[in-house]
């Protein structure tokens, strides 16, 4: 599937790493982002796999409306919102992680963020976690997508490092064993540096819990007369798959 705007290279990395993969399937690590310098950063494959815990408990507290989680991977937040009967959606470019999301009986698409997405304009929640503020590695351009996404008025919740970083590089998935695909960019932020990113947002909130940090923004967009997205279930699929009478979809 060609990806826009340039975004080909990341999405194709991330759903063609094998050990990534591996490790969903597996629901354990290690997995790690390769540096071009050879440092690792971990990749939490264990606590993405399991239940959601209290700190995410609390930000699907404070989501509004229909939710858009952004790379979703195993789908833990998604399938934990479907049980509360929220409308939902996970996209993730990982054919593990959406296969994962809907074992678990959470709606997903397997799509890339800069492609084409049900719902534009109209959900009132997006999330992005676990470090997807990095997607692309260029904040600007996924704060800017984001804003299209929203409805006016709607919520990002972004999940940010700890410590007050903003840094750009190269980086490859790796099981500290073995490397997989081509290298594709990835940002690393601090929530002052997306708050310098963030022209256009508001600042809701900034909380810190169990050693994660988050910023919620809200969306200055004008408004418009779009409607919120249906409340009818998502396709959980690998790809767009066309509506039927049996399984309806959010309109593309």
């Amino acid at each position: 599937m060609p990806y826009a705007d340039g975004y080909d290279g990341p999405a194709a990395a991330w759903a063609a790493a094998d050990p990534y993969a591996a490790a969903l399937r597996a629901g354990r690590g290690p997995l790690f982002l390769r540096r071009a310098d050879g440092r690792l950063l971990p990749l939490e494959v264990e606590r993405w796999c399991a239940r959601p815990d209290p700190v995410d408990l609390d930000v699907l507290d404070r989501c509004e409306g229909a939710v858009l989680d952004v790379g979703c991977g195993p789908g833990r937040l998604v399938a934990e919102l479907a049980v509360r009967g929220r409308t939902v959606l996970g996209v993730d470019v990982s054919e593990a992680a959406v296969e994962h999301t809907a074992r678990l009986g959470g709606p997903a698409l397997r799509r890339s963020v800069f492609e084409a997405l049900p719902g534009e304009g109209r959900w009132d929640t997006v999330l992005l976690m676990d470090g997807n503020i990095g997607i692309g590695g260029d904040p600007r351009a996924l704060l800017a997508r984001t804003a299209t996404l929203l409805a006016p008025g709607g919520l990002l919740i972004a999940e940010t490092a700890p410590a007050d970083v903003d840094e750009r590089f190269q980086v490859r998935i790796s099981d500290a064993r073995r490397t997989s695909g081509a290298p594709f960019p990835w940002a690393r932020l601090g929530a002052p540096a997306l708050l310098r990113y963030a022209r256009g947002w508001r600042p809701t909130g900034q909380w810190t819990a169990g050693g994660r940090c988050f910023l919620a923004l809200r969306s200055r967009r004008a408004s418009s007369s779009a409607e919120p997205p249906k409340r009818t279930a998502v396709i959980s699929s690998q790809r767009a798959r066309k509506p039927s009478g049996e399984r309806p979809v959010a309109d593309r």
